[in-house]
């Protein structure tokens, strides 16, 4: 018996890593490019950070943003909503033909992960989950018949422990889920996303429409201040999103494909030197070609503001020239 238990777990092995590991697959036919932005993330790099969004439209020529919401600055008093800064973003998306993912809720993308408003803080978690669904349900209401918004990713990986964050909570997840769905009479997909590296995304798979997992190819495991190239080959992205269709019918766009370095510092505080270990040109361009060879036909590519810096600030236009190939062919 037990030399059968043994063979069978050799071959249960055996499968497993020919099917997420060995092979190749036919790269899409048509790629929809897209960009993240961050109002803070742009205003950290000492950018202004209109002219950086406007640049990513109009120069680079992005037609796909996934553009980040921070609680602390839509609420930065308690019962007190400000949109003005968001508003800009929608209208001037929609008038230039712009298709958004509006990201939204509490853990939103760059560091610290969870932006919550001084005056938050102070509640229980009760009392900041009701707040959080009152943002969401302002939020969608207030831009539900926006044309430029196509989709909503609530949170950030949500399910997934990185950042400065006091909980998680699948079942609050489910009710931020419900909350946008009933306040959104054009019904957009509902995103969810996950870490691409440590998930195989079957349990966000069961909570949104789309569901939009991280790519990342060299890191910096901060445990061991050391640099890591993940190992993973691109056929492992495909071969989990045809599992994730084939148990749940959802489909997998990367919603983070790395295009800018992971320093031990934040990366305003990352000197050019540190920069350059992680991303450069050299690594930009192989990150593309290992995003096409995954098979997957949407990426909203993590690093616009910092190419933009790099060409402003530092007159390192390369990178940010090597992208608009990709938003303008």
């Amino acid at each position: 018996m037990l030399k059968i238990f043994l063979i069978t777990i050799l071959l249960f092995v055996i499968i497993f890593v020919c099917f997420f590991f060995v092979g190749k697959v036919k790269p899409a036919e048509k790629i929809t490019w897209g960009v993240n932005f961050s109002q803070k993330h742009a205003q950290s790099m000492g950018l202004d950070w209109k002219s950086t969004y406007l640049a990513l439209i109009d120069d680079l020529g992005a037609k796909n943003l996934k553009v980040a919401t921070y609680w602390d600055l839509l609420s930065p008093e308690e019962n007190d909503y400000n949109f003005e800064d968001l508003s800009w973003q929608i209208n001037t998306a929609k008038e230039k033909n712009v298709r958004i993912l509006l990201v939204i809720g509490m853990k939103t993308p760059r560091w610290p992960e969870c932006h919550i408003p001084e005056w938050a803080k102070k509640l229980s978690k009760q009392g900041q989950q009701e707040e959080i669904l009152k943002l969401l349900e302002e939020i969608v209401i207030k831009y539900s018949q926006s044309d430029a918004i196509w989709a909503w990713q609530i949170e950030n990986e949500p399910l997934y422990s990185f950042g400065e964050c006091p909980w998680i909570d699948e079942k609050f997840l489910r009710q931020e889920i419900k909350t946008v769905r009933n306040s959104d009479p054009r019904n957009r997909p509902i995103i969810i996303s996950d870490s691409g590296e440590w998930s195989f995304w079957l349990k966000v798979g069961q909570l949104g429409d789309i569901i939009s997992p991280t790519l990342y190819r060299k890191v910096r495991m901060e445990k061991y201040d050391k640099i890591v190239s993940y190992p993973l080959p691109a056929i492992s992205y495909w071969r989990r999103a045809v599992l994730l269709n084939f148990l749940s019918n959802k489909k997998v766009i990367i919603g983070e494909l790395q295009a800018e370095p992971w320093c031990k510092h934040l990366l305003y505080n990352c000197t050019l030197s540190e920069q350059e270990k992680t991303m450069n040109l050299a690594e930009f361009r192989k990150n593309i070609k290992y995003a096409t060879n995954t098979g997957l036909d949407g990426f909203y590519l993590w690093g616009g503001e910092w190419w933009y810096w790099l060409k402003e600030k530092q007159d390192i236009p390369e990178l940010w020239n090597e992208a608009r190939q990709l938003f303008t062919k």
